[in-house]
């Protein structure tokens, strides 16, 4: 089976739909199909890094897209480097060969479109493998206004693109009842999460003892929040528990990651002159054992406004190591779902956004019953190991091609 993959991301790009796509682009290469991909040809969260325009990577053909690079510091920006990555995929996909499948994951947004009008052209299936769902994400965050012309179009384009497609590749169970709601028939989607990186990344005590002491945390406990810092992530009530514990020089707040909301988090530290919160950019896959190993307690955000719409992807190598988490975010979504399936205290907490007292409580419990990782978490997170959920994703792919409701 001919495949193509198109994302705005891939290896060797760190984030995390990179790091996903590329495990199934080497899952989909060892099950005996031919795959390319089409992708950016500069970092995500660091547009000064560039990657070859075309190469072969493991048996997998690349062909890499020019974009401005014009960052993430402005709407305008992204919106202007996604226009030109549509624009020139459009004119590299109408030069390429037909291929059987076609999976689109979702950035930059409604690319799943270009995918499906171009398969429409040249035959063969597509899937949308939905890590995040937009127009819905930009109305959430107040980006677009609902029901306004933009949005009407938008929203006409993604339902286009998901009325036509063999299946769609749902995260958890809100975001397959927003697509419900969207009119996608129940037959058409496929719930599977993203899995942990079990491989390579696993507690690490030697990595966690040299990568606390590079950044002087020793003796101290983390708190860290790792990954991408968008509005979907709001990190307000976090930083509010770090100004009120100012005068604690054992507590420190390390941010790791890269994100449009990164700067947000920086100004909070200069403006209320906080040493304890600390910064660092994304850590690439060889370094993420020892990044995660060394917090004491992990943070996962997710905004009240979108469950079903993003998805808490960074839970899962948090979950394989073992180490406590505090959850903040709305009741109702998969990141609580998780959150109760866990003990209570000693490996994992819940709070709402804005509860800043209740952050502090549970930092306060946190201090005196974390003592390492729990094996509670890591027989979670055996449910979503790599080697099960990318496999079986593979075979959905597989089977994509043929109707619906056959055996």
């Amino acid at each position: 089976m001919r495949v193509l993959l198109l994302n705005q991301c891939f290896h060797p790009d760190h984030v995390a739909t990179a790091q996903h796509l590329t495990d199934l682009a080497l899952a989909l290469q060892a099950a005996g199909h031919e795959v390319t991909v089409v992708a950016a040809s500069r970092g995500y969260d660091d547009p000064s890094r560039r990657f070859p325009v075309c190469e072969e990577w493991r048996g997998i053909h690349i062909r890499r897209i020019w974009t401005p690079g014009l960052g993430k510091t402005a709407k305008w920006r992204r919106l202007v480097d996604f226009a030109v990555f549509w624009l020139n995929a459009t004119r590299l996909l109408l030069t390429l060969p037909r291929f059987d499948l076609t999976v689109c994951l979702t950035s930059p947004p409604l690319i799943s479109t270009l995918g499906t009008a171009v398969a429409a052209l040249k035959g063969g299936v597509v899937v949308p493998w939905i890590m995040d769902l937009n127009p819905d994400e930009a109305v959430a965050a107040g980006w677009l206004r609902a029901g306004g012309p933009a949005e009407r179009l938008l929203s006409a384009m993604q339902g286009w693109s998901f009325r036509r497609a063999a299946r769609l590749i749902a995260l958890d169970r809100f975001m397959a009842a927003r697509l419900q709601a969207k009119g996608v028939a129940p037959e058409r989607i496929h719930i599977d999460p993203p899995w942990a990186h079990d491989d390579e990344v696993r507690y690490d005590e030697a990595g966690r003892a040299a990568f606390r002491a590079e950044h002087g945390l020793e003796g101290k406990f983390v708190v860290m929040y790792s990954g991408n810092h968008s509005p979907c992530h709001p990190l307000d009530t976090l930083l509010e528990a770090a100004r009120r514990l100012r005068d604690d020089d054992g507590v420190i707040f390390l941010f790791v990651g890269g994100g449009s909301e990164m700067a947000k988090v920086k100004a909070f530290r200069e403006r209320h002159g906080l040493d304890q919160v600390r910064t660092l950019p994304y850590q690439p896959m060889a370094r993420l054992a020892a990044s995660l190993s060394s917090a004491d307690l992990h943070v996962v955000v997710l905004g009240d406004a979108f469950a079903g719409i993003v998805h808490p992807c960074k839970i899962y190598n948090i979950l394989a190591l073992g180490v406590p988490l505090l959850a903040m975010g709305p009741p109702e979504s998969h990141l609580n779902d998780l959150i109760r399936r866990l003990p209570a205290t000693g490996v994992a907490w819940q709070v709402r956004h804005g509860g800043v007292d209740d952050v502090l409580r549970c930092l306060r419990e946190a201090r005196v019953s974390v003592t390492g990782p729990r094996p509670e978490a890591r027989e979670l997170a055996a449910g979503y190991s790599r080697g099960m959920l990318c496999g079986r994703l593979v075979r959905e792919l597989e089977n994509a091609i043929l109707p619906i409701g056959t055996p």
